[in-house]
């Protein structure tokens, strides 16, 4: 077995093991309790609803992009013009997520949780699709993107059923958001890759880690000066993250075409 797939089986095999072992993850009881309560403009919770048309802005630009370039004959972004429909799940995924995040933030509740998290997990299934397809084959990423999109709905829905029991379980859920896309940067840090602006990709997952950041500091910043919380700054770099994939995409070139005109 080549080395890198050793380091990469090893890697999520340590995880599952590890998540498999630990104790169930439950959701805190104070999760919905946002520091921004305000209502403005009639809109219940509204920074932190609206702020969701950046999602919006994002996944639709995305749409429109990965639709209209079909791989060698529609630009360079896709070699093979089946490397774009991982890429259009993953921006369906975040325009959806608008919608299931404002529907959550209105009235935020268990039950609307689901809404909010079901179009996530697509997205961060399909991305790690999308970087199989590049920086292994394009027939295991295409291979690997229904899976990938059946464990995190299904991640999203054990919780929702755990929950509905007065036990919820997260670790599935976990795995989705965070264990994907640990399995990203390992696939970016061992594998070759195919096109230019990889750091891009970087950036763009920085821009995710300060969607956290502000997502755990929601208080904190909302204290400053009760202007914004960092519940509403933690969607809009959230969407910058997204944004930032599709830069990467418009920007971008094959390193091979690159190599042959220098």
């Amino acid at each position: 077995m080549n080395w890198r797939y050793a380091v990469l089986l090893a890697v999520v095999a340590a995880v599952c093991l590890a998540l498999l072992f630990i104790p169930p993850i439950p959701q805190s009881e104070d999760y919905h309790n946002f520091a921004d309560q305000r209502a403005l403009l009639g809109i219940p919770h509204c920074l932190d609803t609206l702020s969701n048309l950046f999602f919006l802005v994002a996944g639709g630009l995305g749409i429109r992009f990965a639709a209209k370039n079909a791989g060698a004959h529609g630009g360079a972004a896709f070699l093979d013009s089946r490397e774009r429909w991982p890429y259009l799940v993953f921006f369906v995924g975040v325009a959806l997520t608008a919608f299931g995040s404002a529907y959550y933030h209105l009235e935020p509740t268990d039950s609307r949780l689901l809404w909010d998290r079901l179009p996530m997990s697509a997205a961060f299934a399909a991305l790690l699709a999308a970087t199989i397809a590049e920086r292994n084959s394009v027939r295991a990423g295409l291979g690997w993107l229904a899976p990938l999109l059946v464990f995190g709905a299904g991640s999203v829905l054990y919780w929702n059923y755990t929950q509905s029991l007065g036990r919820g379980d997260l670790r599935p859920y976990v795995l989705t958001q965070f264990g994907f896309l640990l399995v990203l940067v390992l696939l970016v840090a061992l594998f070759p890759a195919r096109y230019t602006r990889t750091m891009d990709l970087v950036g763009a997952l920085g821009f995710y880690v300060l969607a956290k950041i502000l997502e755990a500091a929601d208080r904190p910043i909302f204290a400053l000066g009760h202007i914004v919380s960092g519940h509403t700054l933690k969607h809009i770099a959230a969407a910058i993250c997204a944004y930032w994939i599709l830069r990467m995409l418009r920007l971008r070139a094959p390193i091979a075409a690159k190599a042959a005109l220098a």
